[in-house]
């Protein structure tokens, strides 16, 4: 059973977006970087943890739970790291981390792992040096890294060019497109390509952007929209002009991977690179960092992989 954690961080900040969504700013005892360097690399992750609280000496409960979460703030914050949360509705554990986190004001104490760790970088993924269109999708609180990436690059520079460099972020209502200020911002002097998407437009009456989930707006009918909102011509979002990266529940993952695959994005997963017969030395051109446990793709479904099979290896030929 996991021991209670010694607390080491305290909350500094809390914006409440919706009941169920914050951003936390969480500022260590000691510094994340002594020599006000940056310490992370965009797209890594943080482990926060908090002690249950006090009850009966017979709660059969973890005393404590950690979990991993997405920093949102630039590597050039070194006093405070951002979060962007939602509390989970029906949690997969006892004791929820979300549910203690909702307790939480500023002033009040958690732990927080100062070492930051994660793979879900542009640097490990298609390489800093990669010229293509990042186009990275998120439902939710998967925005986070992506928030990192984008505001790292106009801390390191305030003149960075971000056209190289696309957010497609879903939410149900726009109360819940976080950062939706800053990243117009950086839409209209840095170049951004920013698409917000409401999936319940009905319940937004002033709502005039795009509608539907984020994976929807890769599907076959909406593609053609898309593609102009990423100042691509039609049929150009394929591996050639740009790598895709997505970030957050099973769904917006896979339903964005269905739909890549038929224009020949080529996944880093390598079990479905085996199930869609993906050649060893044929590079990825879709990651995906993933918050929930559900496979991405039932690859054991082979009329679902037949069908993804055929769509990619005839897209392949099709771009040579």
């Amino acid at each position: 059973m996991a021991k209670p954690l010694e607390y080491n961080a305290t909350v500094t900040q809390r914006i409440d977006l919706e009941p169920s969504l914050s951003v936390f700013r969480v500022r260590p005892d000691r510094p994340f970087s002594e020599s006000g360097e940056p310490w992370f690399v965009p797209g890594q992750y943080l482990t926060l943890g908090k002690n249950r609280p006090a009850g009966a000496d017979d709660d059969p409960r973890p005393h404590s739970v950690r979990r991993p979460m997405s920093i949102a703030s630039a590597p050039h914050d070194t006093e405070d790291a951002e979060f962007y949360i939602r509390r989970v509705t029906v949690p997969e554990s006892e004791l929820p981390l979300t549910h203690q986190l909702w307790t939480c004001n500023p002033g009040d104490r958690m732990y927080c792992r100062p070492t930051p760790a994660g793979k879900f970088t542009i640097e490990d993924t298609c390489g800093a040096d990669d010229p293509r269109l990042k186009v990275t999708v998120a439902a939710g609180t998967g925005l986070a890294p992506f928030v990192s990436m984008a505001r790292a690059r106009v801390r390191h520079d305030p003149s960075a060019d971000l056209s190289d460099f696309a957010i497609v972020h879903g939410a149900s209502y726009p109360t819940g497109l976080g950062y939706r200020d800053e990243l117009d911002g950086f839409s209209g002097g840095h170049g951004l390509r920013y698409v917000p998407t409401v999936s319940r437009p009905h319940e937004a009456p002033d709502w005039d952007g795009a509608t539907g989930r984020a994976e929807a707006q890769f599907s076959e009918d909406t593609l053609p929209k898309t593609e102009a909102a990423l100042g691509l011509g039609e049929g150009e979002l394929n591996p050639r002009r740009a790598v895709v990266l997505i970030c957050g529940l099973q769904g917006t993952i896979g339903g964005t991977v269905s739909s890549l695959i038929e224009r020949g994005f080529v996944p880093d997963h390598r079990r479905l690179r085996r199930a869609l017969s993906v050649p060893e030395d044929l590079p990825a051109s879709v990651y995906w960092e993933q918050y929930d446990s559900t496979p991405v793709l039932d690859t054991k479904d082979e009329a679902l992989m037949e069908r993804l099979r055929t769509a990619l290896h005839a897209a392949l030929e099709r771009l040579g």
